[in-house]
C-alpha cells in the first residue's frame, strides 16, 4: 500500500506526535478508527433513510391512484 500526506499533515504529526507522546502510527491508526467509526454511522443512517423513505408514505402518497365506489 502506498499513499502520500501533505507537508502540513505530517508537521501535524510531528507537533501533536511530542504534544501527546505519540509516534504517528499510533495517531494515524486512532484517527482512521474514528474515520471508519464515522462512515459506517453515515451509512447506516443512510440506508435506514433510504428504506424510511421506502417504507413510509405519507396519506396522499398512499391513497394516490386509489377510487373507492
Amino acid at each position: 500500500m502506498h499513499f502520500t500526506l501533505k507537508k502540513e499533515t505530517i508537521e501535524n504529526l510531528e507537533t501533536f506526535g511530542q504534544m501527546l507522546d505519540k509516534d504517528a502510527s499510533t495517531m494515524l491508526e486512532e484517527a482512521l478508527e474514528l474515520y471508519f467509526e464515522t462512515q459506517q454511522k453515515r451509512m447506516l443512517e443512510k440506508s435506514m433513510e433510504k428504506e424510511n423513505a421506502m417504507t413510509n408514505l405519507d396519506y396522499d402518497e398512499f391513497w394516490e391512484g386509489v377510487e373507492l365506489d
